[in-house]
């Protein structure tokens, strides 16, 4: 599977995208709103991760490649997550710091938004964050998404949570 954007590329994970993924996990300002940055173990895991859920789900966080250099510079993609106690479709993203602000994340996020109106029966698509991570939520908005939910938990304190319903993706690519 690999979806195509204007400067980007998304396809699965390999284990060869180790070195790129870990530079991004690994940076303590990049994950500044996770527990804590990711050692190799976490990479490892979190590629296995996303391979086993391309194999059952039939998507998962696809690397984000410039097709300008074809360097892996980020993750993107859906996953299944428990939010507010519920498992909902849930689009996430994470791109290298140098990288930041340059509108990779939104370009990325858009593309497998509409993959998901286009290919999935879900009649909703969520992305949720902790309120301090106002690239997150900015990249949301930028989307189509709007706050659906907030609620405090252990992990976040506090959690904001954006969705688009498939009525207003359609009303929006109008």
């Amino acid at each position: 599977m690999q979806l195509e954007t204007e400067r980007l590329i998304l396809r699965e994970m390999v284990t060869g995208d180790f070195d790129a993924l870990y530079r991004i996990f690994s940076d303590p300002e990049t994950m500044q709103h996770y527990p804590k940055p990711f050692d190799e173990a976490k990479v490892h895991s979190w590629i296995d991760w996303n391979r086993e859920n391309y194999q059952v789900f039939g998507f998962g966080l696809w690397a984000v490649v410039l097709k300008k250099t074809g360097e892996v510079i980020g993750d993107c993609g859906i996953t299944m997550q428990n939010i507010g106690g519920k498992i909902k479709p849930e689009i996430g993203y994470h791109i290298r710091r140098d990288l930041w602000r340059r509108g990779y994340a939104k370009e990325a996020a858009g593309i497998c938004r509409d993959w998901v109106f286009e290919h999935t029966t879900f009649g909703a698509l969520y992305s949720y964050m902790k309120y301090t991570n106002i690239g997150s939520y900015s990249t949301a908005i930028a989307n189509g998404m709007r706050l659906v939910e907030q609620f405090e938990d252990d992990a976040n304190t506090v959690t904001k949570v954006y969705g688009i319903t498939r009525d207003e993706w359609l009303e929006m690519k109008k």
